[in-house]
């Protein structure tokens, strides 16, 4: 294989990243040594960011560009942006994170009976993203590849995709393993557990190994039983039955505890603003830069303003947050570990306050009356408690959060700041904080899409790690140490 020469005699491991979003993979392969050569992402906003970040020089716009990978094949989208060189010799390395709800209607069956045709992949749109990614694959050889996805693509609708998908992968003559990681494991202050998948080209003659965790956390019951729910599948077949799948690592007790929610973002400069009216409805832009308040207040902080090609000195840009005037005094109010019955109930709280209070200045307002209700409007959520429970939360100052999802582009409700005296919702630069994004690293577009594409993305710092284990693959078969990052 040519790029294994390639690689034998020195040369950076090249990266194309399918599904790419704003670039948390990348960013996370990029610490470990590899070259981002391009990306496949539809969204406007994140390919824009992924360009800002990892190809900001003479071809950005062409970096820039949304591409919508059921429409562009891997020899367009490299000729476009590599013209002259073969697509299948400039990528060594495939990684990314295909929706995987499609294809689970698919089935093994179904994805051999379609790649039998020269363009199966085009032709059952049940499995349309995921059949693309497999087939830009197919089309490139890479030496190895990194697949992300929900835990449940261990087990969604009775299949168990990862093993699907190693299944075709080995039938390629790829080396597959797949397991479950949390990401607050490895120096993320944030408990999000992902599927991982890992393929080596069978040349290598290596087995895929998973990053060992470097900080140590009980998880919650919670996400106990989710990772339970995911791996039933598998725990329905007999031991030598379970195929390419390997046992999540241990975590050592002895590690270096989680990082904390205060060690994260508790560095950042307090926003009261909001508090004193001088914000409003309107688009939140990064136009100006606030200076951080003092010198980094932990490891993790010193780590967020000092990675390597993204530092941050001076301060922040898109320290920005949500106009939620009706909810501050309820927010002021919640406990550490909050969620939405108890937000509720102070809010009722409130109500019944200002009900009285109007009562003592003489003005009765009648239940069911326009006043009541405009009153209630003002201080209660119209949420209904036992629909949402976990609809808001406020987060503890000394444990790391909870997931962060993609619904920040809409509100921000599960990340309420755990300091009273702010009373709010997480920044943008917060949010970017807790999933281990550096302070150097821009988000296109308003404060909105930026939320969505923090939401939507790997952590970094879980990336790397990720990425260190593929490097130590490709290093050991080859017998070569290969360029650290420029």
């Amino acid at each position: 294989m040519k790029k294994l020469e390639r690689l034998a005699s020195g040369g950076r491991p090249r990266v194309l990243d399918l599904f790419a979003g704003c670039g948390g993979l990348s960013l996370g392969f990029q610490r470990a040594g590899f070259e981002i050569l391009a990306a496949v992402e539809m969204d406007p906003h994140a390919a824009r960011s992924h360009a800002i970040n990892f190809h900001p020089g003479d071809r950005f716009d062409l970096h820039a560009k949304p591409r919508d990978i059921s429409q562009e094949q891997p020899d367009q989208v490299l000729g476009e942006l590599y013209p002259g060189e073969r697509a299948e010799d400039l990528v060594d390395i495939i990684i990314g994170g295909p929706p995987c709800q499609a294809y689970a209607r698919v089935g093994r069956a179904k994805l051999r009976e379609i790649w039998r045709h020269p363009e199966g992949y085009k032709l059952d749109p049940r499995g349309d993203l995921f059949l693309h990614y497999l087939y830009y694959v197919d089309r490139l050889k890479p030496v190895a590849l990194v697949m992300e996805n929900v835990p449940d693509a261990l087990n969604y609708g009775g299949h168990n995709i990862a093993q699907e998908v190693a299944d075709w992968l080995e039938d390629r003559n790829y080396v597959c393993r797949y397991t479950l990681l949390n990401a607050v494991h490895y120096g993320v202050p944030q408990m999000r557990e992902r599927m991982f998948l890992i393929a080596v080209a069978g040349e290598l003659g290596v087995e895929p190994e998973f990053p060992v965790p470097t900080h140590a956390f009980t998880l919650p019951a919670g996400y106990k039983n989710a990772r339970k729910v995911a791996m039933r599948t598998l725990g329905l077949l007999q031991p030598e039955r379970l195929g390419s799948f390997v046992s999540p690592p241990t975590v050592d007790p002895a590690l270096p505890p989680a990082v904390t929610a205060y060690e994260a973002i508790g560095d950042l400069p307090p926003i009261t603003a909001h508090l004193e009216n001088r914000i409003g409805r309107g688009p939140r832009r990064f136009t100006e830069q606030v200076p951080y308040a003092g010198p980094p207040h932990s490891d993790y902080a010193r780590l967020m303003r000092t990675w390597p090609g993204f530092e941050a000195l001076h301060g922040i840009s898109d320290h920005v947050i949500r106009y939620l005037p009706r909810d501050y005094r309820i927010f002021a109010r919640m406990r550490p570990g909050d969620q939405y019955p108890e937000a509720y109930a102070h809010a009722l709280s409130l109500f019944m306050a200002a009900v009285e209070r109007l009562r003592r200045e003489g003005v009765d307002i009648a239940p069911g009356s326009e006043p009541y209700q405009r009153l209630w409007k003002e201080y209660v959520p119209p949420y209904d408690v036992s629909k949402f429970p976990n609809r808001w939360w406020k987060m503890e100052r000394d444990l790391p959060v909870r997931t962060l999802m993609a619904h920040l582009g809409k509100d921000s409700y599960t990340h309420i700041h755990y300091d009273d005296a702010q009373a709010r919702t997480i920044s943008v630069r917060e949010a970017a904080r807790l999933q281990s994004f550096p302070d150097g690293f821009r988000f296109a577009g308003t404060m909105n899409p930026a939320f969505r594409q923090i939401g939507n993305a790997v952590p970094p710092l879980l990336a790397w790690r990720v990425g260190a284990a593929v490097r130590e693959a490709i290093e050991t078969a080859l017998g070569v140490r290969l360029p650290d990052r420029p």
